[in-house]
């Protein structure tokens, strides 16, 4: 492509590069110039121009930014787009669910050309409907078709919304003596509304002793896709009530403790098929913890192994919520 200062009676068929003010108002940049134009131009006064000239084997602006974004689309499940301007196309969520994104696929294709660019949210970030996912944009006027057929192989199945698989959950909440009632009713209401988010349901949720057997028997019978125990008493080693309850109930506790802070003392298992969560007491308050991440990802049919568990410490250092028994730092300190 070509670009730089032309007379305006050459300027016919070539993009503005930069607005110019006419009688009739404004010449706005990136216009294809036509001879009324250049008459507007020629009658204000103006001598010279900055143009693009894009050559045979150029792109102009929208019409890549509708390339890249229909590859980006054609393997990338959950997304629809809005149309072209300025070189953009903004990509949104059809509805609830976390970012799926081949982070290679995404470094390779804006390592094509700086010219061609492509942002997006956060891998696993959970997103509803029309939420903003991603924006493409070409940066100049024009860009080398080569370059954009590189990116556009790169695009395709590098990104999407992965949907809400399990639709219902069952919430175990344990107590214990002297426990204020509103604790678990607060703790109910807000597990509802974390699941609300991501357009499921909270199915079943009981209230039984802080003891292994009677959370076992509870266990047992709860309803939901996948469960979630909220203990009266913070879980402090995998072999406390909480973990113990899952194996007396004739499940498994895969992991206990995460480096996320809040959300530390979450342990991980399954019971008959169906994943079992065991929060942290920081679930109780609706501010975005460790549980989040793990509750999202299992929601949508993702796999969370101890690796996955691992990855999480980086960015996993939370902002600190005001009801948290043990702040990281005191006051003064």
């Amino acid at each position: 492509m070509w670009f730089g200062v032309v007379a305006v009676d050459e300027a016919e068929g070539a993009i503005l590069a930069h607005s110019c003010k006419v009688a009739a108002g404004r010449i706005g940049k990136g216009r294809v110039l036509d001879k009324a134009d250049i008459a507007a131009l020629e009658a204000a006064g103006l001598a010279q121009v900055t143009v693009a000239r894009p050559g045979a084997e150029d792109v102009t602006e929208d019409a890549a930014a509708d390339r890249l974004a229909d590859a980006l689309l054609s393997r990338g499940g959950g997304l629809r787009r809005n149309a072209a301007a300025t070189g953009r196309v903004n990509l949104y969520a059809e509805g609830p669910g976390i970012v799926g994104i081949d982070t290679a696929a995404i470094h390779a294709l804006n390592r094509v050309d700086p010219a061609i660019t492509l942002a997006t949210l956060a891998p696993h970030t959970r997103v509803t409907a029309g939420l903003m996912v991603a924006t493409v944009k070409i940066i100049p006027y024009a860009v080398p078709r080569a370059a954009l057929d590189a990116a556009c192989a790169q695009a395709a199945g590098a990104l999407q919304v992965r949907a809400v698989q399990r639709r219902t959950a069952g919430l175990l909440m344990s107590t214990v003596p002297d426990q204020p009632e509103k604790l678990n009713m607060k703790a109910r209401r807000v597990m509802a509304e974390r699941l609300a988010a991501l357009g499921m349901e909270l199915a079943d949720a009981v209230d039984v002793p802080h003891e292994t057997e009677a959370m076992a028997r509870a266990l047992a019978g709860l309803g939901g896709e996948m469960l979630m125990i909220l203990t009266g008493s913070a879980t402090s080693d995998a072999h406390d009530v909480g973990p113990e309850a899952v194996r007396a109930a004739g499940g498994r506790v895969d992991r206990f403790g995460m480096p996320v802070d809040p959300g530390n003392l979450l342990f991980l298992g399954a019971l008959k098929g169906r994943p079992v969560i065991g929060l942290p007491g920081c679930a109780r308050a609706p501010a975005l913890n460790g549980a989040d991440w793990v509750l999202e990802r299992i929601a949508c049919g993702v796999e969370v192994g101890d690796d996955d568990i691992a990855a999480m410490g980086v960015g996993g250092l939370l902002k600190e919520i005001p009801s948290r028994p043990r702040p990281r730092e005191r006051r003064g300190g």
